[in-house]
């Protein structure tokens, strides 16, 4: 029953969503050729706002929690696990105020509305991940740009999201290279819970009614003698509050 019902909500679902990414698509790129980077990302602040609570129309929420404030004026870098594209725009929104950047594979700078237009201006980086060799270079200046800027970055350690929920294990490299580049900042682990069932039929229908979580633990100041360790605790802190 709840799968047939799934199919015109997903349909709604899908017609909104994409017609907001077509419609904030020119209005980015006029702020970024004529307002500036203020309005862009107040325009963008305002996109994820709207997708995150549009969910409802698949009758899908969310629930965001931060469990202790996070310092300011600090590099950050948030390493969360990766369960569908739909834990983009809660993230954006609800962390707005730290304007978080991505790293982000290379083919979402392929031209999808909204999203890459974004990302290509907001400076997120965006690697080939089939040349790790490339990425290493790129991450560095990433992570030296958060500690000169006091900036927050995004990496999903996971490498890829899953599909079923089931955590993967962290790629150590890319977390590592951009914490070396952070003496000053720290590291957040968020658990994601449930934004996978979305896409548990594939693209079509979408499921239905879940609660989709998110939980930003308390950040863990970088020790450049620990780093290694402290990617273990991370991902161990993540891992601890993802649903059996």
């Amino acid at each position: 029953m709840m799968k047939i019902l799934s199919y015109p909500l997903s349909v709604l679902h899908y017609l909104l969503y994409g017609g907001l990414l077509l419609l904030f698509h020119p209005i980015q790129w006029i702020c970024i050729h004529f307002i500036g980077r203020k309005a862009h990302k107040a325009v963008v602040d305002f996109l994820t706002l709207i997708l995150t609570k549009i969910m409802i129309v698949s009758a899908n929420w969310v629930r965001f929690t931060i469990e202790v404030p996070l310092p300011d004026n600090v590099p950050l870098i948030f390493a969360p696990n990766h369960q569908s594209i739909y834990d983009i725009p809660p993230l954006i929104w609800y962390l707005r105020r730290y304007s978080v950047r991505f790293v982000g594979k290379k083919e979402l700078g392929g031209g999808i509305p909204s999203i890459t237009i974004n990302l290509r201006n907001n400076g997120s980086v965006l690697i080939d991940r089939s040349r790790p060799q490339d990425a290493v270079p790129q991450l560095k200046e990433f992570g030296a740009d958060l500690q000169a800027k006091r900036g927050a970055g995004l990496i999903f350690p996971e490498g890829t999201r899953s599909r079923n929920g089931v955590p993967r294990p962290f790629k150590i490299k890319g977390l590592q290279t951009i914490m070396e580049q952070m003496p000053d900042g720290y590291v957040v682990p968020v658990t994601i819970n449930n934004s996978w069932k979305i896409l548990k039929y594939g693209q079509f229908p979408l499921g239905i009614g879940n609660l989709i979580s998110f939980y930003v633990h308390k950040p863990i100041k970088i020790e450049q003698d620990r780093i290694i360790e402290q990617i273990e605790e991370v991902e161990a802190k993540v891992k601890s509050m993802i649903d059996k």
